[in-house]
């Protein structure tokens, strides 16, 4: 096997899933087939059941695994699709080896963290690597964090056994205190120290700082950490992620891992990243103001833009490729505010759950159909479309959904008939309708001018559904089921034909976009957008 792992030092938060994503992109213009593992030392068995203010987004796979958001960087830079072999939790970790125990597979043995766990995640690795020419495996969290140690007990039985077919990348912090006004280098001396102690000893530091590293800073981390000065590469601050592997690649730090990994590296052709970072730097021609309505704004101190990553970045792109800029408008679901949905151009309402600032919801949904303003609904965006419409449209006053009032008289959203047994066991964890699922496209939609096919793919994450009873009077009244599962049976996308641009959809497309391919859907929302504000 051919290895890296990549580890965090100082803090946590300095982009080592972007630097693993660009590191793989690189990698993968070499006609390398690079797969990544992700390592979360947390006790979940996975990210579902975790609190995206906290956390940030939960990521679904084609096969239905709900992943960290990290997943979401290393399928968009690299166009690959992942499943639940390029994740682990130690939560998995531990009910496996439990699991194990329970079913005699260690034949009696004392069943110990050392062999027995260290050996499971080796297990795993090995099993993520499969089909593989090069594996990224990335630690969750910084050094120094106790719950991470078997992770780089597991690496430190590897290298011996792998020797120089294992790469370690550490990626540590440099801060510029604004009162001195020089980097510091002893936070990154400080976690190699860190690592050294666990019996690490990183290949290649990559410094993390709003500055490159300057010569005497390296000189200093080299000798510090036995780290050569050639092997010590920057990731400077920059405007966009996108960035990043041209930062790498403007180094020659794809040739640098080559060459330690003993791989004949070759000149790469780079253009097409490149072409797409000139379209974030060109000058656009208009600004679009986007709302997005979300009901986190009274949770204390979080980033919106982590909880919804993959719908911030999946607007991004189809903004970059249709020449126009972009100003996201955080629309609190908790307290709407008319003056507020008069800034926006379009309105985005995307996946969520419970029944905090729900009708605020529903009131920008009305906005947006009244007002003619292109709206976009996910998953739960589509849900609440419904009631709106169910309400403001059909005369259904009492219109809601199952999950918002179980003992409506109307409820236009209701549970999965599978669902329900679940939410009466309390079987929250990956028990909802998961992954990868066929929709049939009305050829008369606005859905198929946008994906231009009869078929199409895409992930989901949902217990409740459109209630087929109210489908005749939401017909007679203007809406389009423009998009329904294979049987017929399920509602997938509804629309507004007498509208610039009105689509909600059962599914979560944001989590299928690419820099280089932008979601259709998305990238037929902002041209709508544009159409609608009359620039084009």
């Amino acid at each position: 096997m051919k290895l890296i792992f990549i580890s965090g030092g100082v803090i946590s938060g300095i982009g080592k899933g972007i630097s693993a994503a660009s590191i793989g992109l690189l990698l993968e213009k070499h006609s390398l087939k690079v797969s990544f593992l992700k390592c979360d030392p947390y006790i979940n068995i996975d990210a579902g059941t975790m609190n995206p203010v906290e956390h940030g987004e939960v990521f679904v796979t084609d096969d239905g695994y709900e992943m960290d958001m990290d997943a979401g960087h290393y399928e968009r830079f690299m166009d690959i699709t992942i499943s639940h072999k390029n994740s682990i939790t130690t939560g998995q970790i531990y009910s496996q080896v439990i699991q194990n125990e329970r079913n005699l597979k260690y034949d009696g043995a004392c069943v110990e963290v050392i062999p027995h766990v260290r050996d499971e995640i080796i297990r795993r690795i090995k099993e993520a690597y499969k089909g593989s020419d090069l594996l990224i495996i990335e630690i969750g969290g910084t050094i120094g964090e106790y719950q991470n140690d078997i992770y780089y007990e597991a690496e430190r039985y590897l290298k011996q056994i792998l020797k120089d077919d294992l790469v370690h990348i550490h990626i540590s912090y440099l801060p510029i205190p604004s009162s001195i006004g020089e980097m510091k280098t002893k936070p990154t001396q400080q976690s190699v120290i860190l690592l050294n102690q666990r019996g690490i000893f990183p290949n290649i530091i990559i410094g993390r700082s709003q500055e490159h590293i300057d010569t005497p800073r390296r000189k200093k981390i080299a000798i510090a950490t036995n780290v050569s000065d050639e092997n010590i590469f920057s990731n400077m601050d920059v405007s966009s992620i996108y960035k990043v592997p041209i930062q790498f690649y403007d180094q020659k730090l794809d040739l640098k891992i080559l060459e330690l990994l003993n791989i004949k590296g070759k000149k790469i052709n780079f253009e097409d990243w490149e072409n797409f970072v000139s379209k974030i730097e060109s000058k656009p021609k208009s600004i679009l103001n986007i709302g997005i309505v979300s009901k986190y704004h009274n949770s204390g101190k979080f980033s919106l833009e982590d909880s919804y990553v993959s719908v911030i970045e999946s607007i991004k792109i189809a903004c970059w490729e249709s020449g126009v800029g972009f100003n996201i408008i955080w629309v609190d679901s908790e307290n709407i505010d008319e003056k507020e949905l008069e800034k926006c151009d379009s309105f985005i309402v995307p996946g969520g759950f419970g029944t905090r600032g729900i009708e605020g919801k529903i009131k920008a949904i009305q906005y947006a159909r009244e007002n003619k303003k292109p709206y976009l609904g996910l998953c739960l965006g589509m849900q609440l479309a419904a009631v709106e419409f169910a309400r403001n449209v059909c005369g259904i006053k009492d219109a809601t959904s199952e999950e918002i009032d179980i003992k409506s008289k109307n409820k236009i959203i209701h549970i999965m008939p599978d669902q329900e047994k679940k939410l009466l066991n309390k079987d929250y964890g990956a028990s909802m309708r998961l992954g990868l699922w066929e929709c049939v496209l009305d050829k008369k939609s606005r859905a198929y001018k946008a994906y231009k096919k009869d078929v199409i793919k895409e992930r989901h994450r949902h217990r409740y559904e459109f209630n087929n009873d109210y489908k005749e009077i939401f017909e007679s009244k203007g809406m389009l089921f423009s998009g329904r599962s294979p049987e017929g049976e399920l509602v997938e996308i509804m629309e507004l034909k007498e509208h610039p641009f009105f689509i909600g959809v059962q599914f979560h497309p944001e989590f299928k976009t690419r820099p280089l391919i932008p979601h259709p859907l998305f990238l037929e929302f902002i041209l709508s957008t544009i159409k609608n504000n009359g620039t084009i």
